[in-house]
């Protein structure tokens, strides 16, 4: 007799979280439809970039899968140059893609012309001031260019990466003179592990007195059941007009393993929350294709149909079976190469006084 209080209490404690989740998303869905009623570029909706006022194309290009095995180089190019074509502006990318190989095709591809066409954006490893300001200077020299739009503290996914960054000689202080050089334009962060750390990098620039442009995080149909970014961050960044940049729509294919949600699902139900942008990663015509038609077709998501996929993923959500990004290591990249990060910190025996 006893566990009937406690799982009727456990059922309400459920049903209040899911419909918390649920007013939330109505709510996004809402504040979604003032962003896409933005003239569209060839179909393709655009959004403006939180408090910058840039426009970009609310399907963005993920740089990850550019660079892929078994995806030529040509093959990238002519994809990157067909997405400018056809609307899509936002470029994605980083230092550490495929050992610097997609921000090197990337750079190609934006050859003739193409780079005043797009919005673009790359990520740095660096935790420390030299790292940081090395890897910016590389990343301009395999894009071709001498500036790029946005660069992002890339994988905030450690508890100790903000204090790292915004310490004296950290990251942070690459980012604001490579800004003041002109090399980049907006400041923002990644990260796939925890929306605690998310908003632990979002107080720990505000006691530097800084803000962010831009903030990188998941955004999917089974996230809201799970250490949820939409629940936790996705409000704050709303409310500080921070431009939302969505990605693992999909969690990198592995979300549509459940059975419980077609690619179409997954990418209207990130499009319908207030994100400036969603990327996505495309390494062949079709995959393209599909992100083309989810972006040309998208109209925010009802109440009701924001209700039904949230039902729909409940179950196979519940413990992150499905976002091994924040379950395991395998998406963790700075984990596997600690080295990127830069110098570590001092040893405790450099900080400690005199001994008595």
């Amino acid at each position: 007799m006893d566990s009937l209080p406690n799982a009727n209490h456990s059922d309400n404690i459920e049903r209040r979280e899911f419909l918390k989740g649920f007013a939330l998303a109505g709510l996004m869905a809402s504040a979604s439809n003032k962003s896409s009623a933005e003239s569209p570029k060839q179909g393709i909706p655009y959004r403006t970039l939180g408090r910058t006022g840039e426009r970009v194309s609310a399907v963005g290009m993920g740089g990850f899968h550019l660079a892929q095995p078994g995806l030529e180089e040509a093959e990238s190019i002519h994809l990157i140059r067909t997405a400018v074509d056809r609307g899509i502006n936002f470029m994605d990318n980083s230092w550490d893609y495929n050992e610097g190989q997609s921000e090197i095709r990337m750079g190609k591809a934006l050859k003739d012309g193409y780079r005043q066409k797009v919005f673009l954006m790359t990520k740095l490893d660096g935790r420390t001031k030299q790292e940081a300001a090395k890897q910016i200077d590389e990343s301009l020299k395999r894009l071709q260019t001498d500036h790029v739009d946005l660069m992002q503290h890339h994988e905030i996914i450690r508890f100790e990466d903000p204090d790292r960054i915004f310490a004296k000689q950290g990251a942070q202080e690459a980012m604001l003179e490579a800004k003041r050089a002109g090399k980049i334009r907006y400041i923002g962060f990644t990260g796939h592990k925890d929306p605690h750390i998310h908003l632990y990098m979002l107080k720990v620039a505000a006691d530097h007195g800084f803000n962010f442009d831009t903030v990188q995080m998941p955004l999917n149909v089974m996230d809201a059941h799970f250490r949820s970014f939409e629940k936790l961050v996705l409000p704050k960044l709303v409310e500080q007009g921070i431009g939302v940049l969505g990605m693992k729509s999909m969690g990198d294919k592995i979300i549509l393993k459940s059975k419980t949600v077609q690619p179409i699902d997954c990418l209207h139900y990130a499009l319908s929350l207030p994100a400036s942008v969603v990327i996505t990663g495309i390494d062949s015509m079709r995959i393209l294709e599909q992100a083309l038609e989810a972006a040309r077709t998208f109209r925010a998501l009802s109440k009701d149909e924001v209700a039904a996929l949230l039902a729909k993923t409940a179950q196979a959500a519940a413990k992150g079976e499905y976002e091994l990004f924040k379950t395991s290591d395998h998406f963790d990249s700075t984990a596997h190469h600690p080295e990127w990060l830069g110098g570590q910190a001092p040893h405790v025996d450099q900080l400690a006084g005199p001994s008595s």
